[in-house]
């Protein structure tokens, strides 16, 4: 079975300078990925400020709702909340998204985290979906990646194909074969070295090569790599990190796009 996914931070749906709304146009540029399944960051559940100052170009409805429309399922996780709103990570799926959950794992009071864990289910099989947005501080990003681990580890079945997918703040890619060694996932762009070739040499050198993931911040000019996709019993068909005027109009990321299949 062939199934679409994408990852992406919309930054609230506004503009980065003035706070202006995109979250219009972003339905609609997401509309054109027919992505089975968004997995999203910076999903604004309430905004009553922005709400009152552009009354005719908000939503009424929490963003997670508006962007799933009649196409998509949405399960929202809400991690950030202050006294006109809150936000957090949501997934959107055109599968049946048999349950959610949303756990916390900030790292302290001045960052707000969590990892929204989602059964999808397939004609195929249930995947085990989690929307993760980590933190700016090394040290903060290395703990969360822990409970990550964890919360695979206690949730997934070690059989069940798994896709964990998110903003991970890691620009200097230090996490990533701390994840492949504890979850036996591959990232999507690890297709530039075949997984064989990555455990020879593993076991030739005692280490792996550290590979480059993708560059997706800032979305005008793409100098760092933040945004990941990881799998476990899934292959990559293709997967690409989307660029040009119109995704760097709407968000500070730029999105990224798979298509995989079920092993």
């Amino acid at each position: 079975m062939k199934l679409r996914i994408a990852t992406y931070n919309i930054h609230k749906g506004v503009t980065s300078f003035g706070a202006r709304p995109r979250i219009h146009a972003l339905k609609l540029a997401l509309n054109k990925l027919d992505a089975d399944i968004l997995f999203l960051q910076e999903v604004q559940g309430r905004d009553d400020q922005i709400a009152l100052k552009h009354a005719t170009q908000w939503p009424k409805l929490p963003q997670h709702d508006f962007l799933a429309g009649d196409s998509h399922q949405a399960a929202y996780g809400m991690n950030a909340v202050y006294d006109h709103g809150h936000h957090g990570n949501a997934l959107l799926s055109r599968f049946p998204i048999a349950s959610s959950s949303n756990q916390d794992i900030s790292d302290h009071a001045y960052e707000s985290r969590g990892i929204l864990h989602c059964v999808v289910q397939l004609p195929e099989t249930a995947v085990h979906c989690y929307v993760v947005h980590l933190g700016l501080f090394g040290g903060s990003r290395k703990r969360q990646a822990a409970a990550l681990i964890e919360a695979v580890r206690s949730s997934a079945p070690p059989r069940a194909p798994v896709i964990i997918a998110g903003d991970f703040n890691d620009w200097g890619n230090s996490l990533g074969e701390f994840l492949r060694l504890r979850l036996n996932v591959t990232e999507v762009f690890d297709q530039r070295l075949a997984r064989g070739m990555l455990s020879m040499l593993r076991s030739l050198t005692g280490s792996a090569p550290k590979l480059r993931a993708a560059r997706t911040f800032p979305a005008a000019l793409p100098m760092l790599s933040l945004d990941r996709i990881y799998l476990r019993g899934l292959r990559v068909e293709s997967a690409e990190v989307l660029h040009g005027a119109l995704w760097a109009k709407l968000s500070d990321h730029a999105p990224v796009i798979a298509t995989l299949h079920l092993d």
